[in-house]
């Protein structure tokens, strides 16, 4: 964008990015005069005016109504360090078949805020990360990272894998660690000092206060740039400037958001990366899941050796997918990935446990389109080379269930095959198809 089509707070931060940029020594000292008015007009205006309202009850529509007059006292609060985050409100979603994450909805004031600390931010650290971090990075998303995987071990010496899960790592990272990789660009007291009140402004929940020592407020707009912050110095940092260093052979990194895997040239490499991992996230207050986390073979010739040793070849999952051995028509290797079955079985657990709670509250035509919207994005997601056979299936699961449920409605006419393959003509459900081709070999992240 030309800078004269910025705000003057665009302007500055675009400023801040260059001097970022160009200097990785460089440390800022004010910062946070940036949350004026008109710079938070516009984060207000950039956010989903559809959520659900937080503690204070408050939604979009109700906070436009008086915006100028509420934007003055908010940057007066603000400017005073008077400014104190309303706690959220703890909801739980479900995460698998029986287990439950626990989510906090903010208000709409700290909605604001946030989105504006974390454009700040964005602008500061964005010129820091690494090119092997793709989760909620401008220009960069899940099938980024998907497509990295796929060339580092069709491409590179890769015969090894270390896999590692950060157990509980949103609700364990430690505020002064985090606060102190904060600093190391950014020796603004007075912004420091205002994400430390949104660290430290804890939930409600059953009506009770809780207080947070540690964690990061999960569901917030700027949890995901304070984890990857964290993450940039704990893991991505220490990876390029320390764990290469002791290393024999080819080694890379690749992680999104607090999921990662680290692609392996050689077996003793691959043990010692795996032993210091657990060591570096240990110094930081984080703990390794052993369950969840290993190392082993994998590559060109993982189908060759699991037949030479009577087993059966590897596999990992990464970003909801299933990565295997395939193989070229010509039979040559591929990184083959499906949808993984836990991820399978949930998306159809959901579907079906929506199918059953919608079909008597409203009519056909009006669910109708949240089920083509929702099949839309299943097969947006899951669409990617390799993986038509799994997203056809499921496409085909949902339509069953569709039926099934149809046919379960109170003191409704039942519908049978043929209505319903008539109905289906009229309104069809999306097809499946490859929205994402990482066979390509050219690279669709710019670095």
């Amino acid at each position: 964008m030309p800078f004269a089509e910025m705000d003057k707070t665009e302007f500055k931060l675009s400023l801040i990015a260059r001097h970022a940029r160009e200097d990785k020594e460089f440390q800022f000292t004010s910062l946070a005069h940036l949350l004026n008015a008109d710079f938070l007009k516009r984060c207000f205006a950039s956010l989903n005016r559809n959520k659900a309202v937080g503690q204070d009850n408050v939604s979009w529509y109700d906070y436009d109504q008086k915006l100028d007059a509420n934007i003055t006292d908010l940057v007066a609060r603000l400017k005073r360090k008077s400014f104190r985050p309303v706690p959220a409100r703890r909801v739980y979603i479900p995460k698998g078949k029986d287990n439950f994450r626990p989510l906090g909805i903010s208000a709409i004031e700290n909605k604001i805020v946030e989105r504006g600390i974390t454009e700040i931010l964005q602008a500061v650290f964005e010129q820091d990360f690494s090119g092997q971090s793709f989760g909620f990075r401008p220009g960069r998303n899940c099938h980024h990272a998907l497509k990295e995987v796929n060339d580092l071990i069709m491409f590179k010496p890769v015969n090894h894998i270390v896999e590692a899960d950060i157990k509980g790592f949103f609700d364990n990272v430690s505020h002064e660690h985090l606060l102190d990789f904060l600093s190391i660009r950014i020796k603004d007291s007075s912004l420091l000092c205002l994400i430390g009140r949104f660290l430290k402004a804890g939930y409600v929940e059953d009506g009770a206060l809780v207080r947070t020592e540690e964690g990061t407020p999960q569901g917030s707009i700027l949890s995901p740039m304070l984890a990857n912050v964290f993450l940039h110095y704990v893991l991505d940092d220490w990876f390029e400037k320390v764990a290469k260093q002791h290393t024999q052979g080819y080694c890379e990194l690749i992680r999104y958001a607090d999921d990662f895997v680290c692609v392996v040239q050689k077996a003793e490499d691959a043990k010692r990366i795996e032993v210091a991992i657990g060591k570096r996230f240990e110094r930081f207050g984080l703990e390794i899941n052993p369950e969840k986390s290993r190392r082993f073979s994998f590559g060109k010739y993982e189908a060759e050796n699991a037949c030479n040793q009577s087993r059966r070849p590897n596999t990992f999952d990464f970003l909801g997918f299933t990565h295997f051995c395939d193989r070229t028509l010509r039979g040559g290797f591929k990184l083959g990935r499906k949808t993984s079955k836990k991820k399978y079985s949930a998306k159809l657990r959901e579907i079906n446990l929506w199918l059953k709670g919608i079909r008597n509250l409203l009519g056909i035509k009006d669910w109708w389109k949240i089920l083509v919207s929702k099949l839309r994005g299943h097969i947006y997601y899951y669409g990617v080379s390799g993986n038509y056979r799994s997203v056809n299936n499921f496409r085909w699961r949902v339509r069953e269930l569709t039926f099934k449920w149809l046919n379960r409605r109170s003191q409704k006419r039942s519908m049978n095959w043929r209505e319903f393959n008539r109905y289906l003509k009229r309104n069809p459900l999306p097809k499946p198809e490859i929205k994402h081709n990482l066979y390509l070999r050219v690279h669709e992240v710019v670095r």
